[in-house]
């Protein structure tokens, strides 16, 4: 049942919703603007994904230049502003409450260009005084076998001392790694408070700078411990938010929920993070589901489960080696390889770059570890996302942890140092059984290369994607700054294999 109160045009129209929750929860308002009756929300609109007891609305209009420009002229106090009842987390950290209904209901529409998406990002642009602060990195990849941007907003300084401007910057060189390829982003939300918090004029700027480039291959956004800041800011910039984009938005009150998709033990949580999580769970009505014990280092305390014989997922080389008739390739990678070398299938536009539905993979996974034969059923991107599933979720990386180091001095290097720097490397240092698979695996990568005009699979395109996967350190935490190096050695490797690999 709704109730309306009438005002007069210069007065805001509040309604009320009511909603049956399934479950406990509190009620909080927020706000929605809208520039005209007919674009008020109705009761019609679909939900888009929310993981708790609650749901939120995604947007009914797409994204449109003329749109801004109405945004930016009728933004005045003509707005009509509406209020709704929805169910929150039970429990709210305190933060960024300060008058932010009255910033939001103020924050103006910028349909200017600004610095930020006209001036080019330079490859060789220094964002160390940004990267220092940890406030963006890369992990492995999500269920769905998309890489994983982590962004933690307790990590952000205080406003007086930072520049969100040149962080926007960074965020933007980061992405331009990844965005040829699916990828999801992780946002952890606690911890902002109005001393760190960008202004919103800010996070307008920042929405118009993520051109369509980078929309396109963002497959999941997940909001993790959002406030009402989050909810009542999607709300404002809702008019000129994309129905497509706020599909992939994701709210995630507890980590529990996030751990259906992306394995937290790769995760760095800040503790302060996890302390939160635990206050959110002790005082709501929910039973937390288990996963794995995580620390602030990424690592994985939970024990480890004796592996099946015909293990192959999770395993070190040596042990798939000892129970396959000594052969070093592991049946599942040969298995896709074979798979792939068809014509069709190395002809396959964004072949590595595109993610392939969790519940298969899993089942093939599950099917591989039992000595099963696995049928692709023409799905080349699910033979595509295995191989990189193998390699990422070996005990040890395959160019392995040793030779991490030495790894990322590769960008010190001089061209004349790197050719036989590289090949000391995979030659003399490289364990045999690994150097088999390496050359195995970049023997095909070859063949994927030379269909590159149709599959648009270039060596830095496939570098970006197996880099992360052939190298990672030991705390399972893959950092911005070792990123270029690994992805450039792997370049190397690809470019001149015919230099490296003995036949």
């Amino acid at each position: 049942m709704e109730v309306g109160v009438e005002t007069n045009a210069k007065t805001p129209t509040k309604k009320v919703h009511s909603f049956s929750p399934v479950t406990g929860g509190s009620p909080v308002k927020y706000f929605g603007i809208s520039h005209h009756p007919s674009a008020m929300y109705g009761d019609n609109e679909d939900p888009y994904p929310s993981l708790s007891d609650f749901h939120d609305y995604e947007p009914n209009l797409e994204f449109d230049d003329t749109e801004l420009e109405q945004a930016a002229s009728t933004a005045g106090g003509e707005d009509e502003i509406k209020v709704f009842d929805y169910l929150e987390s039970p429990v709210s950290d305190g933060t960024i409450e300060e008058n932010f209904e009255e910033e939001l209901a103020a924050a103006p529409f910028i349909s200017e260009p600004d610095s930020i998406t006209t001036t080019p990002l330079q490859d060789e642009e220094d964002f160390s005084d940004i990267s220092q602060h940890g406030i963006v990195e890369v992990v492995g990849d999500d269920a769905y076998g998309r890489k994983i941007i982590v962004v933690v907003a307790c990590k952000l300084p205080s406003n007086k001392g930072f520049d969100h401007q040149r962080f926007l910057r960074y965020l933007l060189y980061t992405l331009d790694k990844y965005v040829e390829q699916d990828y999801s982003l992780v946002y952890f939300h606690h911890g902002l408070n109005s001393k760190n918090k960008p202004s919103l004029t800010w996070l307008w700027q920042a929405y118009r700078a993520f051109e369509r480039k980078y929309k396109k291959n963002l497959k999941a956004l997940y909001l993790v411990h959002p406030t009402n800041f989050i909810k009542l800011t999607f709300q404002l910039f809702k008019p000129v938010i994309s129905a497509k984009f706020g599909r992939k938005v994701m709210y995630i009150n507890y980590l529990h929920e996030l751990n259906q998709f992306i394995r937290l033990d790769q995760l760095t949580i800040p503790q302060i993070v996890l302390d939160y999580d635990q206050q959110l769970t002790a005082k709501s009505s929910h039973k937390a589901v288990p996963y794995p014990t995580i620390n602030n280092t990424g690592s994985n305390n939970k024990a480890s489960k004796t592996p099946l014989d015909t293990q192959q997922f999770g395993v070190s080389l040596m042990f798939i080696k000892e129970r396959n008739n000594s052969d070093i390739i592991p049946p599942i990678m040969r298995q896709c390889v074979e798979y792939l070398s068809q014509p069709e299938a190395l002809a396959t536009d964004g072949l590595f770059r595109r993610s392939a539905s969790t519940i298969l993979v899993k089942e093939c996974q599950a099917k591989a570890n039992r000595g099963e034969v696995i049928e692709f059923n023409g799905d080349f991107h699910l033979a595509a996302v295995l191989i990189k599933a193998f390699l990422r979720e070996l005990e040890e990386p395959l160019l392995t942890f040793d030779l991490f180091e030495e790894i990322m001095d590769f960008q010190k290097l001089s061209k004349d140092e790197r050719g036989p720097i590289v090949k000391q490397i995979i030659l003399e240092k490289l364990p045999e059984d690994n150097y088999a698979v390496l050359k195995y695996l970049v023997h095909f990568l070859s063949k994927v290369m030379d269909r590159a005009d149709l599959n648009k699979m270039t060596s830095s395109n496939l570098a970006v994607v197996f880099g992360p996967n052939l190298m990672w350190s030991e705390n399972l935490k893959l950092s911005l700054a070792a990123i270029a190096p690994i992805n450039q050695f792997t370049d190397f490797i690809l470019v001149h294999q015919d230099e490296i690999f003995l036949i």
